[in-house]
């Protein structure tokens, strides 16, 4: 057996000494409590959580909490996580805390992982090195099953490689996935015929933990390419779940939407790191990571390490493929490769839909963005005789 090794941030309260605090966490995680307690027997402690390092950072310290690995159920996340993220953030003498890593060690990762990684997913989509580009049916709600068939096909035909559902679109009457989900594969199709390209779509099953997989299968049944979840608003399990049905053979896009209300504040909650990790064993294919220069608040040195998560060597589970979204438009594309690398997945929404000539044209920018990017040639020169990306730079200029 080997530990599991858990690294936070956590900020003391005025009066508290840092190796107070920390020794504080690691009982409260494993066998202590707040006060001497008659029933803690000796042979106990071989759980008891170990504190190995403390360091000053920023306004608070780092400290690296070592877990025996006999304290997790292994295969239940539920437990992992109340081991590693529980009580811990309500301790009133620690003004703040926030788990930053984990270490899993090989006995407590029992799962499969991805079964299509990055390479598994290029195969699908018949590409080899360059980044993706996906897209979000815009606007995210509303369109009927039709409409947004027919969005997909303009994007599609423009040049995307995956078309996703929004995260609020589920299951709805004004567009029900029985009713999208055969016309969108359609569309795909008739692309298919004419370009030769087989672009995926991300259909959004995400719903109660008990009906999950049953979508799951419905969606498979009707000849979806991909399944989408929303791991935070679902759970953990629930990727995991789809990722084990036998029967199953999609690759899986996880969202993360809510993820900024545990992730956000830079001294308390849950990085996005664990999450990465957890995602990736589980059985994600894809998951959101953010991106370096859109819409969302973003630190680029943790986005980088978020996404080395999901495809550094990791036991012998595949890579995923991390995704940028959030406010990506043609203009800023170089920037992204240039800083998180080609196996990434570029999605824009209103970077695409929002374009002057429309989703297509906006689909044909992103690529040739995406080409200019590989191909070392700024996006402006390369704009010169490429008129869609010319009227998107000119709309939302270089990022």
């Amino acid at each position: 057996m080997t530990d599991v090794i858990a690294t936070y941030y956590f900020r003391p309260r005025e009066g508290v000494t840092p190796e107070w605090a920390a020794q504080a966490i690691a009982e409260e995680q494993t066998t202590g409590t707040w006060t001497d307690i008659s029933t803690r027997q000796n042979y106990v402690h071989y759980l008891d959580g170990v504190v190995d390092e403390i360091h000053p950072s920023g306004g608070g310290y780092t400290c690296t909490i070592r877990y025996p690995s006999e304290i997790f159920e292994p295969g239940n996340i539920p437990q992992y996580l109340s081991v590693l993220a529980g009580n811990l953030f309500g301790l009133s003498r620690i003004a703040a805390v926030r788990l930053l890593d984990v270490e899993f060690s090989r006995d407590i990762v029992p799962f499969k992982g991805p079964k299509f990684g990055i390479e598994g997913v290029r195969k699908l989509a018949g590409t080899v090195d360059r980044p993706h580009v996906g897209t979000i049916i815009k606007p995210k709600v509303g369109l009927n099953p039709k409409d947004t068939a027919a969005v997909a096909y303009e994007a599609a035909i423009g040049g995307v490689d995956l078309i996703k559902d929004d995260e609020t679109l589920t299951n709805q009457t004004f567009c029900s996935l029985d009713e999208r989900l055969p016309l969108i594969m359609e569309q795909l199709d008739r692309v298919k015929s004419e370009t030769g390209r087989n672009v995926l779509y991300a259909v959004n099953i995400s719903s109660a933990c008990d009906k999950i997989v049953q979508r799951a299968r419905e969606a498979a049944r009707m000849g979806a390419n991909m399944l989408m979840i929303d791991v935070i608003v679902c759970g953990f399990d629930a990727v995991r779940a789809v990722a084990e049905e036998p029967g199953i053979n999609l690759p899986i896009h996880v969202h993360r939407t809510m993820h900024a209300a545990i992730t956000r504040n830079p001294e308390h909650g849950i990085a996005m790191r664990p999450i990465c990790r957890l995602v990736r064993m589980l059985g994600g294919d894809q998951l959101h990571t953010g991106t370096v220069s859109g819409k969302m608040e973003h630190d680029v040195t943790e986005l980088r390490g978020d996404n080395l998560a999901l495809t550094e060597p990791f036991f012998d589970l595949k890579p995923t493929f991390p995704v940028a979204s959030g406010g990506l438009h043609p203009g800023g594309v170089h920037k992204e490769v240039s800083m998180l690398g080609r196996d990434i997945i570029l999605q824009a929404g209103g970077g695409i839909h929002g374009h002057p000539d429309g989703t297509r044209a906006g689909a044909t920018a992103m690529r040739q963005a995406v080409d200019a990017a590989v191909a070392g040639i700024s996006p402006v020169t390369y704009a010169e005789d490429h008129p869609e990306l010319k009227r998107a730079l000119d709309k939302w200029g270089i990022a």
